[in-house]
């Protein structure tokens, strides 16, 4: 390769990776305004590569979710574009380039902050398990719901934990901590989502997370009530172990959807059905403030 007017080939390489984490930043803008309030929070080391991350799992999400059947795409086809985004994301991963800006923004990430297949492919493998639940009303015992909320939210926690943790010192027992908190978290936004979500899984993606029922009662919403606050417990026990540059994006994250879970518990099944719940701005406007401030008062490690 000879260099072009505007540079060298490796300044070429440099201006594409900028324009790759770019594409990712504004998927984060597009999609969830909450998610990328919280990655203001973090660190500039870790800011990027989270969105990375996020850009990554939300497309993939995307096509299982409606965007591909909306384009006019068959279960069959949407199996098709699944497996080919997931073989891309893994030759990109072993390259550190794709032709996709997303993907090449998250192999750059996967690479340098040991991201690996054992993360990757039960996530892919949870995207299509939906695809595959789309003909009949599918219902989720326990071990469905375990290895689904595994595979779509836990290991997501756990990519984000390997970026806070690179060329960081814990031992092995404080490591097993903060495995066990990042999973615990990603379980609880997912099962949060579960509810919140209850209309559209069940009468447009025909998928009962929740149980094997077609419809969550009040005792049903209850008891998956109790179980995120459990979840969030044991997450919140791990954040003091994190990275200080990491924690307020963590804690502003976890107290919205402790919110969240304090006006489910507060909505009636019946309801939850109808609309959405959510946080008003102003209160997480709240949240966050007070988790930066927290994070303030607290020593490095």
């Amino acid at each position: 390769m000879t260099p072009t007017r505007d540079g060298s080939p490796d300044e070429s390489l440099g201006r594409f990776s900028r324009a790759a984490d770019t594409a990712s930043t504004e998927v984060i803008r597009t999609y969830s305004t909450s998610f990328g309030l919280a990655t203001r929070l973090l660190g500039e080391r870790h800011r990027q590569h989270v969105r990375n991350i996020y850009a990554m799992v939300r497309i993939a999400d995307e096509v299982v979710d409606g965007v591909a059947a909306q384009a006019g795409l068959d279960a069959a086809a949407q199996s098709e574009a699944l497996a080919s985004y997931v073989a891309e994301t893994h030759r990109a991963m072993r390259a550190g380039y794709s032709t996709d800006l997303v993907l090449h923004a998250f192999a750059r990430t996967a690479r340098e902050c040991g991201i690996g297949e054992d993360l990757t492919q039960p996530f892919f493998d949870s995207m299509g398990a939906d695809i595959a639940a789309e003909a009949d009303f599918t219902p989720y015992d326990a071990a469905a719901h375990a290895r689904y909320v595994y595979g779509s939210a836990e290991v997501v926690g756990l990519m984000c934990l390997q970026v806070f943790l690179r060329g960081e010192r814990r031992t092995a027992h404080e490591r097993e901590t903060l495995t066990h908190g990042a999973r615990q978290l990603g379980a609880a936004f997912q099962n949060v989502n579960f509810l919140r979500d209850l209309a559209d899984d069940t009468d447009r993606l025909q998928r009962g997370y929740l149980g094997g029922s077609e419809r969550v009662t009040d005792a049903d919403r209850d008891e998956w009530v109790r179980t995120i606050r459990m979840q969030l417990t044991d997450a919140r026990r791990s954040i003091p172990l994190l990275p200080k540059d990491a924690r307020a994006a963590v804690r502003s994250a976890l107290a919205l959807f402790d919110a969240l879970t304090t006006r489910i518990a507060k909505t009636p099944s019946a309801v939850l059905y109808e609309k959405r719940v959510r946080v008003p701005d102003p209160i997480k406007a709240l949240l966050t403030a007070r988790a930066v401030l927290v994070t303030s008062l607290e020593r490095d490690r």
